[in-house]
């Protein structure tokens, strides 16, 4: 029984460690098949919010996002089996037309039942020059 338990704590240890070795998935699964699907159905709300920003600190580019470009940071959920849930991400918008890259933000998500999809938290973490030069 004791062989078996740390063979399990020696695979869990492994396979955490591999996970925060790979920064960068190589092949597809189902984690993040998930996560881009979560993407995908956030990318609306993202868009709407990051336009209502970028529209007041520039006005010669409105942002596009690219849903395989959002680095998620963190989730949480309210409680075990909670399905109020938070998600947090950091994203490059860009302008659109060429994919160039326009500022940098931080944003958390609230997601519920509903489904309500909520900006609880947006941080404009940089600017870039457009057109960089």
């Amino acid at each position: 029984m004791k062989k078996m338990l740390l063979v399990f704590i020696f695979s869990l240890i492994l396979v955490t460690s591999f996970q925060t070795i790979s920064a960068e998935p190589t092949q597809d699964s189902n984690e993040l098949r998930l996560q881009d699907m979560l993407m995908l159905l956030l990318t609306p709300y993202i868009e709407e919010d990051l336009t209502n920003y970028y529209s007041k600190i520039r006005k010669d580019v409105s942002p596009h996002i690219t849903p395989w470009k959002i680095e998620v940071i963190d989730t949480n959920r309210n409680h075990f089996r909670g399905f109020q849930m938070q998600i947090t991400f950091e994203i490059e918008p860009t302008d659109g037309g060429q994919w160039i890259p326009i500022g940098k933000d931080r944003m958390t998500y609230e997601i519920s039942s509903g489904p309500d999809v909520k900006l609880i938290h947006h941080t404009h973490l940089k600017t870039y020059k457009y057109p960089p030069e």
